[in-house]
């Protein structure tokens, strides 16, 4: 198998889209990640995975904590901004939660603090405790097939 084969078999599972975000240096930084889950109630801890090739790569190795907004089915420029899909063409509404940057009026923002980093292959995942939660009514936005989707879509 080959790694278009491999990408094109992973496509095939659908996520929602999440915008990972983190104040370093002072400004509001992110990045789009759609390997997301949930792993535990108790303590509550959640995982991203982050390529080793991603501009806040490195800055996540360095800090302890960062934000995740889920996004809701509106919020797509936002995800295609951080993805570096387009260019910022407007401002990103954001506010702090307990300490830590999320993208406004998300479905759902986390803050969250790392508790475990594991190598895996190309990626870091990092395990982190959320510390904060923040939930809103809503549709989510999809990624299937390597492309955006809405629960509406038939």
């Amino acid at each position: 198998m080959d790694n278009r084969e491999y990408r094109k078999a992973m496509g095939k599972f659908a996520t929602g889209i999440t915008v990972v975000t983190g104040e370093f240096d002072g400004a509001f930084q992110g990045m789009t990640v759609n390997a997301f889950m949930s792993v535990s109630l108790d303590p509550r801890l959640i995982t991203i995975s982050i390529d080793e090739r991603a501009s806040m790569y490195e800055k996540l190795q360095s800090h302890d904590r960062f934000g995740v907004s889920v996004l809701s089915e509106d919020q797509q420029p936002f995800s295609m901004i951080f993805a570096k899909q387009m260019e910022q063409d407007r401002d990103i509404p954001y506010e702090y939660r307990d300490g830590v940057p999320v993208i406004k009026d998300s479905l759902v923002t986390l803050s969250c603090k790392i508790e475990n980093k594991v190598k895996a292959g190309d990626h870091m995942l990092l395990i982190a405790e959320v510390t904060d939660v923040q939930v809103k009514e809503g549709d989510p936005l999809l990624f299937f097939n390597s492309e955006y989707r809405h629960i509406k879509d038939k």
